[in-house]
């Protein structure tokens, strides 16, 4: 394996966590704006919201520290193949990859939960309209 294997990777673990920080902003807004409902009638609907959120929080945050620990060791792989330690340099690669492939199933169970939200968001929404 070749110092260049690894250095394939930079700008994609890059890109995913730029992805990361976005979702975390959005989930960000989200609790800021259930804070300023918390004066209206949609305590049922902030209750639910919460559990969620807090679980998509717990989320993004692991799917971040997988992969900036992915970004760091596949770093630690680079070294090493420059230091033309291959052994070392294949397996904190492959520990990359795992790390890289942890971070993207915490970010689809992410996916997940938020369609639940939103999902949430539209039965509170068809109810009230229903009512009228």
């Amino acid at each position: 394996m070749t110092l260049t294997t690894p250095a394939l990777l930079f700008p994609a673990i890059s890109l995913l966590l730029l992805a990361y920080t976005n979702r975390f902003l959005v989930l960000a807004q989200l609790i800021r704006q259930l804070k300023h409902m918390e004066a209206e009638e949609d305590y049922l609907l902030i209750a639910r919201q919460l559990t969620i959120l807090r679980k998509r929080l717990v989320l993004t945050k692991r799917m971040q520290a997988t992969g900036v620990l992915s970004f760091f060791v596949c770093t630690v792989s680079m070294f090493a193949l420059f230091l033309d330690w291959q052994a070392f340099g294949v397996i904190s690669f492959g520990a990359s990859l795992i790390l890289l492939s942890l971070s993207l199933l915490y970010s689809l169970w992410e996916i997940v939960m938020s369609t639940h939200a939103i999902n949430l968001e539209l039965e509170d929404f068809e109810e009230k309209h229903k009512a009228k």
